[in-house]
C-alpha cells in the first residue's frame, strides 16, 4: 500500500509557546504525578490549594450558592452580574481606589483569565512590561504569549523581599508600557508598606507607566499589618487591580476573580475598548460563582480567624519559618502575608547548580514536592517555595525529612 509509506503529518504546538514557562507545573510536578500513579504517597507543598488541607469554604457561602443556583442559568453581562460588580465596587471604594464605577469592574474565571485577557489587550510584539523576580509565573507566561517582552526587576531578599526601586528605574526603556506588582507577594509572602508603594507610584508617574497590581491575598495579612492598594496612592495614573475569592475565602476551584480599572482612564480609552472586545468574546465568567461574591465580600470573614495569633495560618507560618532557619544551609525571610515562604539554600554548600534537579532528588528520596525558584523566574539555583497550608504535624514531618535529606545531599 503506497499510502502506508507516506510519513504521518506531525502537529506541533504553536511557536508562540516556545518560550512560555508553564506555570509552576513542569518536570518536577509531572514526575510526582507519575510516582502517584504507581501508588506512592507524595507530600505536596507545591500549590496554594487550601481544600486538601482542611480549610473549608464558609458555610454561608455554600448555602448562598445552593439557594441561588436555580436562578443562575444563562449568560450574565460580559463584565458580570450586577450584584457581584456592585459588591466589588463598594469593596474597592473602601480600599480607596479612585474613580471606580460599575463599568470599571470585570469578573473573570479566576484572576488568571483576567491576567491573560489584559496582556492580550495591552501588548504588541516588542512591547516591554516590568514583572517582579521572583514572580507568579503566569504573569510572565501571559506577557510572552501576547508577544510582549517580560523584563524582570529584582525583589531584594535583604530588604524583606521589597522591590528594588533602583533596579526598576534601570530597566525602563521607551518600550516599557506597564509595571506589575504582586502584593501580598507570591512566592515570598512579602507585604509592601505604603512607603515602598509610593516609590513605585513615583516611578510610574515619571515614566507614564500603567500599574497592574495583583492583590489576590489582600485579606491574608498577619502581624497586625495593613494591606494598602497601590491604586489608592495613584489617582492620576491608570491602574488595574486584580483580586478574587479563591484564597481569602478558601474557595479555590469556584473560579471567581475580578479586575478593577481606576484612576485616570482617559489615556486608556483604546486599551479599554480592547478589554471590552476580549471580554465579550468569552461571553461571561462563571455565573454561579459570581452569585456568591456579595455574600462572600460582606459576610462573616472566616479568614480572619486563620491569620491572627493562634490561628492556623499564623501558627503554621511561625512554625515553618523557625524550622527552615534551623536547618543548616537554609535561611528564610519571615512572610507577612499569604501562605508561602521562599527560603534560600546555600548552593555552594550543597553544590547545587540546577534547582530543578534538587527538587527532583528530594522528591525521589523523601516523596516531598516543592517548587524550585526557577519556576518563579528566579535567576539563581538557590531558592525554593514552600506552601505552609498543611497542619503543623505534617509540616513537622516534612521539615524533618528535608533536614535529613540535606544532611547528606551534594548535587552530582
Amino acid at each position: 500500500d503506497d499510502q502506508g509509506s507516506v510519513p504521518m503529518r506531525q502537529f506541533k504546538k504553536s511557536s508562540k509557546l516556545d518560550n512560555v514557562l508553564y506555570d509552576v507545573r513542569g518536570p518536577v510536578v509531572d514526575e510526582a504525578a507519575r510516582m502517584e500513579s504507581q501508588g506512592m504517597r507524595i507530600l505536596k507543598l507545591n500549590i496554594g490549594n487550601p481544600a486538601p488541607f482542611g480549610f473549608r469554604t464558609p458555610d454561608e457561602v455554600v448555602q448562598d450558592m445552593r439557594h441561588q443556583l436555580p436562578d443562575c442559568e444563562g449568560y450574565s453581562d460580559s463584565k458580570g452580574l450586577f450584584s457581584a460588580r456592585k459588591a466589588i465596587m463598594q469593596y474597592s471604594q473602601i480600599k480607596g481606589l479612585p474613580n471606580v464605577d460599575m463599568d470599571s469592574i470585570y469578573t473573570g474565571n479566576g484572576v488568571s483569565e483576567l491576567i491573560n485577557l489584559c496582556m492580550q489587550a495591552l501588548l504588541d510584539t516588542g512591547d516591554e512590561i516590568l514583572i517582579p523576580s521572583p514572580d507568579y509565573p503566569l504573569w510572565t507566561a501571559c506577557a510572552t504569549l501576547a508577544g510582549g517582552t517580560p523584563v524582570h526587576y529584582i525583589c531584594d531578599e535583604q530588604a524583606e523581599w521589597y522591590p528594588d526601586i533602583d533596579d526598576i528605574e534601570r530597566k525602563i526603556t521607551p518600550r516599557t508600557k506597564a509595571i506589575v506588582i504582586i502584593n501580598p507577594n507570591n512566592p515570598t509572602g512579602a507585604l509592601y508598606p505604603r512607603e515602598v508603594l509610593q516609590q513605585i507610584v513615583d516611578v510610574a508617574r515619571k515614566h507614564q507607566l500603567m500599574i497592574l497590581s495583583d492583590e489576590i491575598y489582600d485579606r491574608l495579612v498577619m502581624d497586625d499589618l495593613e494591606h494598602v492598594s497601590i491604586a489608592s496612592l495613584a489617582p492620576d495614573l491608570f491602574c488595574i487591580t486584580f483580586s478574587g475569592l479563591s484564597k481569602s475565602h478558601m474557595i479555590a476551584g469556584y473560579r471567581i476573580g475580578w479586575m478593577v480599572l481606576s484612576g485616570e482612564k482617559y489615556c486608556a480609552q483604546d486599551f479599554i475598548l480592547g478589554l471590552n472586545m476580549l471580554s465579550n468574546m468569552r461571553l461571561c465568567s462563571n455565573v454561579p460563582a459570581q452569585s456568591i461574591v456579595q455574600t462572600a465580600l460582606w459576610g462573616h470573614q472566616s479568614v480572619r480567624n486563620y491569620v491572627v495569633p493562634g490561628g492556623r495560618v499564623c501558627e503554621q507560618r511561625d512554625y515553618v519559618y523557625k524550622a527552615l532557619n534551623d536547618i543548616p544551609g537554609i535561611t528564610a525571610v519571615k512572610p507577612r502575608a499569604a501562605f508561602y515562604i521562599f527560603p534560600k539554600i546555600d548552593a555552594k554548600k550543597f553544590n547545587i547548580t540546577n534547582d530543578e534537579q534538587f527538587a527532583l532528588d528530594l522528591l525521589h528520596e523523601k516523596k516531598i514536592l516543592l517548587v524550585p525558584g526557577k519556576g518563579f523566574n528566579w535567576g539563581s539555583p538557590d531558592h525554593f517555595r514552600v506552601v505552609y497550608l498543611p497542619r503543623i504535624e505534617v509540616l513537622s514531618e516534612a521539615m524533618g525529612q528535608l533536614g535529613d535529606f540535606l544532611s547528606h545531599y551534594r548535587q552530582a
